[in-house]
């Protein structure tokens, strides 16, 4: 049987992994604790905070019917939130998300939807892979020096600046994935022994270095004890992404102060998360890159847009090309008895 390594494990790394698991042998690979990708949650008893994607939409037919099973038994939900556009520290609009266009979150967090959709496939956790190398077949090497396995194709699926430095630059894609660049963003994380009477439970914030709020503490299946998400705007993050992180949450500890009206620093909790790849521009090149000859490939939301439909479209895409390349029936995640009937 086919060997596979899939680097990285967020929602193209598990939709790729589930469509190709019954016909190849695939094992994950992943630098952290868990699994999920930015669909992450951060836990601070009592609070929880989804600190990576806030919620998700599907557009496509492809991916509703990828999420209908998932939401069939109570891994995702709608969120119907009080919405808000605020512009300078003013609320410009409101509207409440309803059922057109659900806005799905992750219960009873958002990383719930990782967890489930991972369920019976192999992985090595807590292995940061610092690069490969094809001797009889294409050997993995850890941070340590040590090689972690051998594989007969391998797949990164991390963003594209720290692929191009796992990838060999002989691989044929490697100068096109080596322009893509991807924005950093910080979360502030604040949970507070009396809620905030916020007329809002997400907002989109403009004129101000800060571009979202949220009351996680209103999404389905959460506790009552409030907490409260913020996320920088990209363009702050990226030219202060290695201040120090006190400063860094006391600066956005005051923006977000100002752009609600109510003092925040005296949140019992508080806690502040760098990411260094957050999201994307919409990208105009192909949906997943793949090397036949080398037979190694590289997907990821970043080919597309910072979205989660974006992640699990790519995933989907390379895993079918894959199959076809290796001359092997299409099976649509839909298909695979491992989750369930009619399951991702």
């Amino acid at each position: 049987m086919t060997s596979i390594a899939i680097i990285g494990s967020g929602i193209a790394a598990l939709t790729a992994a589930r469509q190709l698991n019954d016909v190849a042998d695939v094992s994950l690979f992943e630098k952290s604790r868990g699994v999920g990708g930015r669909m992450a949650t951060r836990r601070a008893e009592p609070y929880s905070f989804d600190h990576g994607a806030q919620f998700f939409t599907a557009k496509t037919p492809a991916f509703q019917e990828f999420l209908a099973p998932l939401e069939a038994v109570g891994i995702i939900q709608h969120w119907g939130a009080r919405f808000a556009e605020i512009d300078n520290g003013k609320i410009i609009s409101q509207r409440v998300w309803d059922d057109q266009l659900p806005h799905y979150v992750g219960t009873p967090a958002m990383n719930a939807v990782g967890k489930y959709i991972s369920d019976g496939l192999k992985f090595v956790l807590g292995t940061r892979i610092a690069g490969i190398e094809h001797i009889d077949k294409w050997c993995l090497w850890d941070d340590h020096g040590q090689n972690v396995g051998e594989f007969d194709w391998v797949i990164s699926t991390v963003p594209a600046s720290q692929s191009i430095d796992i990838l060999p630059p002989s691989v044929s894609f490697y100068p096109e994935i080596e322009t893509i660049k991807m924005n950093a963003c910080f979360s502030l994380m604040l949970g507070f022994e009396e809620a905030l009477p916020l007329a809002f439970d997400a907002a989109h914030v403009a004129g101000a270095d800060i571009s979202w709020i949220s009351v996680d503490s209103s999404k389905p299946g959460r506790s009552n004890d409030f907490s409260l998400l913020v996320h920088s705007t990209n363009l702050w993050a990226n030219e202060h992404l290695h201040d120090a992180r006190e400063t860094v949450l006391a600066y956005l500890c005051q923006q977000t102060s100002e752009t609600i009206g109510y003092d925040v620093s005296n949140a019992a909790h508080q806690a502040v998360h760098g990411w260094h790849f957050a999201n994307l521009e919409k990208q105009v090149g192909p949906t997943f890159y793949l090397d036949a000859n080398a037979q190694i490939a590289a997907c990821g939301d970043w080919c597309i847009q910072g979205r989660v439909e974006a992640a699990f479209a790519s995933g989907q895409s390379l895993a079918t090309e894959i199959l076809r390349v290796l001359g092997l029936p299409d099976r649509a995640p839909a298909d695979n008895p491992a989750l369930g009937e009619s399951h991702v």
